[in-house]
């Protein structure tokens, strides 16, 4: 056992990517939404979605590969071999092949998405004089540009959701192996 072992690095592993998805969902998202100017927050979230969503893509991979086998010899075997084998489907696969291709859809896409909707939201608020988030009227480029961003804030909220809901539901498989 010990650091030769796989066990604590997947059980570190499952920490940082609960505890990172929670903290920033539900904790320093929202404390930086209320306490920051909206250009400081957009700043901050730009610079820190790159990051946090490329943690959230690497850790169920890490996870996935430090899997633990069984104690007994004719168990399941660990690694990413026990991580797919079929009676590990649904309590183990399944959710976090969910935490990261949620994850992976925010990085790949959905995240640079938003950011050139942003960008383009900056240079129609110097043609307009008007802020995108000022109160309306608003150019009908701009209502535009709001509204493909809402919605693309929508679904990346959703897929930050589903990595963390991924990541809680294999927490109760992984408590179970535990006790």
């Amino acid at each position: 056992m010990g650091f030769f072992s796989p066990a604590p690095y997947h059980i570190i592993s499952y920490g940082f990517l609960l505890g990172t998805t929670f903290f920033h969902t539900f904790v320093g998202g929202i404390i930086s939404f209320r306490v920051l100017p909206r250009p400081q927050f957009s700043s901050l979230m730009s610079s820190l979605f790159p990051v946090y969503f490329t943690i959230q893509t690497a850790l169920p991979l890490v996870l996935a590969i430090t899997y633990p086998g069984s104690q007994n010899p004719f168990g399941i075997t660990g690694g990413i071999t026990g991580f797919l084998h079929s009676s590990n489907r649904y309590s183990t696969f399944f959710p976090i092949t969910a935490s990261f291709a949620s994850a992976l859809a925010n990085l790949a896409f959905v995240g640079p998405l938003t950011t050139k909707i942003m960008d383009e939201r900056k240079l129609q608020e110097k043609k307009d004089g008007k802020k995108s988030y000022d109160a309306p009227p608003h150019s009908q480029e701009m209502q535009a540009l709001n509204k493909q961003f809402s919605i693309l804030h929508g679904v990346s909220s959703l897929l930050n959701i589903g990595t963390f809901v991924g990541s809680v539901v294999y927490g109760v498989t992984l408590s179970k192996r535990i006790s």
